[in-house]
């Protein structure tokens, strides 16, 4: 989809749809005129006489997202009027973007190619004209994914292929285009990252993921593409990994990408550490049944690393970025490793398994361990990684958890700036005296309580060489239900964190 912004008569501009936002302003005397925007006005008496009818007899609410649809409106070059409520005068974040969602639903059940939305009267606090652009952009450019690639029949066809966001002067024309850009490029990526994580354990298999890897490297000079087999990873000692791996016939994969964006060279990279379980059985701590179809959804994390190297080749960011895939399945076997058994991780520590369940820690520390080599500016992994932060924040933020303050604000503002957030948990010592173990130097569990903060502190021992940071997103990488599927996250934060340290630099 085409997504790009223009200052345009909106009385003379043909396109299959013009989408009018009305803001909704307060008026004491409740004169429904008060809720026309500037815009409005101009498209003269005859649509704002024709809204006034719609809003006295309650065709159009103050209620957002409430909306009518006008066929050959009288006035107007548009083959459809698309009136939309913004329901107040001044929006938060999360009500702009389900304003934009709105838009978004309503334009893909229109047979319509193209359409121009207007949003200038759109107040939304702390945020401006900007900002939303590149939010309508992102949110519009996600609704060209569906989940039915796999369906034989009757797939989803998405009609709407050029949107145009109607500005009303030429001061900010090319700073709106840049953010339209950049929100499309950012759907991108989550729409990558969502399309992994749908697809079934039997095709999103690790050397799917290397493959799907190598391909997006291939067409992108500023991106390489290393996969590192099973052989060389026990020349590296990656033990605890390949031990997670052993007990299924699908070979593990390290993936390594580098993204060389930066023009100085003395600039370290940001190194991105993606568990890509591709399905999670528990191993011989096996889990229950139910739902254990989205145990495919463990691979989340190497889905949102993709995404966002996909953002990045996109729009050629002047940033060094390196991404590290642990890629494997978890399944019971002959081979399997067993509760109570001891390997040695990259980094020369042992650990005792106590539970075959809790794999993404093993398979994280070895990438961390190896993470280091880059000598990077900071770390940051990326996991699916406890039910205890799926009970601790639901699905509404991801865990944070780092050894870093400067990096952890950071990470938190990415958040704010791009809706995707987090919130920060504690790594103190006493939650780390969990992992104590009598026959090995640490447990891979640190008991019932605290298990998102006990799982961090174990992935902190191997991460002592550099500022790291910690993304548990057991509880916003899908969602379950009737509306089951991928969502994408945690791709908006990082793509709006990486954006923020590229214009810093």
């Amino acid at each position: 989809m085409q997504l790009n912004a223009t200052k345009c008569d909106l009385r003379s501009k043909k396109t299959e749809c013009l989408v009018l936002v009305l803001s909704n302003k307060y008026d004491k005397h409740n004169n429904p005129q008060s809720d026309m925007n500037n815009s409005a006005q101009y498209l003269g008496p005859t649509i704002i006489e024709f809204i006034t009818k719609l809003q006295e007899s309650g065709d159009i609410q103050k209620k957002l997202g409430s909306s009518i649809t006008i066929n050959y409106p009288d006035g107007l070059e548009a083959q459809r009027l698309l009136i939309v409520s913004s329901g107040s005068e001044i929006l938060n974040e999360q009500m702009f973007l389900s304003l934009a969602k709105s838009i978004g639903f309503k334009l893909k059940d229109l047979p319509v190619k193209d359409a121009v939305i207007e949003l200038q009267d759109i107040i939304v606090s702390g945020r401006n004209d900007v900002w939303q652009a590149q939010k309508i952009s992102q949110v519009l450019g996600e609704q060209s994914y569906f989940s039915d690639s796999l369906k034989t029949i009757v797939k989803t066809n998405y009609s709407l292929k050029k949107v145009l966001l109607a500005v009303p002067s030429n001061q900010k024309l090319k700073e709106i285009k840049d953010a339209c850009k950049l929100g499309l490029s950012v759907s991108k990526g989550i729409n990558l990252s969502k399309y992994l994580g749908d697809l079934p354990g039997n095709i999103c298999t690790p050397s799917f993921l290397a493959k799907e890897a190598k391909k997006l490297a291939m067409s992108h000079s500023q991106l390489s593409c290393k996969i590192i087999n099973e052989a060389e990873m026990k020349k590296l000692g990656m033990h605890s990994l390949l031990s997670v791996t052993a007990g299924t016939k699908q070979p593990a994969k390290m993936i390594v990408l580098k993204y060389d964006g930066s023009t100085k060279e003395r600039d370290k990279p940001i190194v991105l550490v993606g568990k890509g379980v591709t399905f999670d059985s528990g191993g011989i701590s096996l889990k229950p049944g139910a739902a254990m179809d989205e145990m495919k959804y463990d691979m989340c994390g190497a889905a949102s690393v993709l995404g966002v190297f996909s953002m990045l080749v996109d729009t050629g960011l002047n940033v060094n970025v390196v991404g590290v895939i642990p890629a494997v399945e978890n399944m019971p076997g002959g081979n399997a490793i067993k509760p109570g058994d001891i390997v040695k991780s990259m980094s020369g520590q042992t650990i005792e398994i106590l539970n075959t369940d809790a794999e993404g820690r093993l398979i994280l520390c070895d990438a961390l361990t190896y993470a280091a080599r880059f000598k990077p500016k900071n770390v940051i992994d990326i996991a699916t990684l406890t039910g205890a932060c799926v009970m601790t924040l639901g699905s509404h933020a991801s865990g944070l958890l780092s050894n870093d303050d400067i990096l952890a604000k950071k990470l938190e503002i990415a958040g704010q700036t791009s809706s995707d957030r987090i919130w920060r948990l504690p790594i103190w010592s006493e939650y780390d005296a969990q992992l104590k173990s009598n026959f090995a130097d640490m447990a891979n569990l640190g008991g019932r309580l605290a298990g998102t903060i006990t799982a961090a502190c174990f992935l902190a021992r191997f991460a002592k060489e550099y500022k790291w940071a910690h993304l548990d997103i057991a509880g916003t990488a899908w969602k379950s239900g009737s509306s089951k599927g991928s969502t994408g996250r945690p791709v908006p934060l990082l793509c709006q964190f990486l954006i923020e340290e590229a214009n810093n630099d």
